[in-house]
């Protein structure tokens, strides 16, 4: 059984305007996430949203040190990028298609993520989405430790540091041992 992750395609990462952009890289991919999306969607697969959030004014998370806010609760920077969300839309009552908030890098980190996967019996995850070298990675590497066989999609990943996005396509397959395809 498979599981595709979306990770945090959403406007504040991806638009122009959006808080912490990828800009054009990000906005390159949003077919190649849309497509596999419905994909998986279409074929009954478990697909899980994760999606960054954050608390306007938070002091003691971790990242505010580190980066301008970004995807705060309840604003329009979480919605999903473009075509994607009407896709969501579409499908949100679907017993397969799940939304997950996450407050750290990894899908992972504080969330029933791994519950949810192990109960459905899913032994492998799909990963799309940005930022390649931070979320994706770090969701890559809990996947890795907790066994999962991982894929992660090279035309469906993407991040504001080329370097960084490069880097992280050779450590998914020399290191964790996934297929990037």
């Amino acid at each position: 059984m498979r599981a595709l992750i979306n990770i945090d395609y959403t406007f504040d990462f991806v638009a122009d305007a959006g808080a912490l952009t990828c800009g054009k890289p990000g906005q390159d991919i949003e077919g190649k996430i849309t497509e596999l999306t419905k994909e998986f969607i279409d074929n009954g697969d478990y697909v899980v949203f994760a999606i960054d959030v954050h608390d306007k004014g938070d002091e003691y998370h971790p990242e505010t040190k580190l980066f301008p806010p970004h995807n705060l609760r309840e604003t329009d920077g979480r919605h999903l990028y473009g075509t994607l969300q009407q896709v969501y839309e579409e499908n949100k009552q679907r017993s397969n298609v799940v939304f997950m908030d996450k407050t750290r890098y990894s899908a992972f980190a504080g969330t029933n993520l791994e519950i949810k996967l192990r109960e459905r019996g899913i032994t492998e995850v799909h990963l799309v989405g940005v930022c390649t070298d931070i979320c994706v990675l770090h969701t890559a590497v809990d996947a890795y430790n907790k066994g999962f066989k991982i894929v992660v999609y090279k035309d469906a990943v993407a991040s504001f540091n080329s370097a960084g996005h490069d880097w992280a396509l050779g450590h998914f397959e020399k290191t964790l041992g996934a297929m990037v395809k």
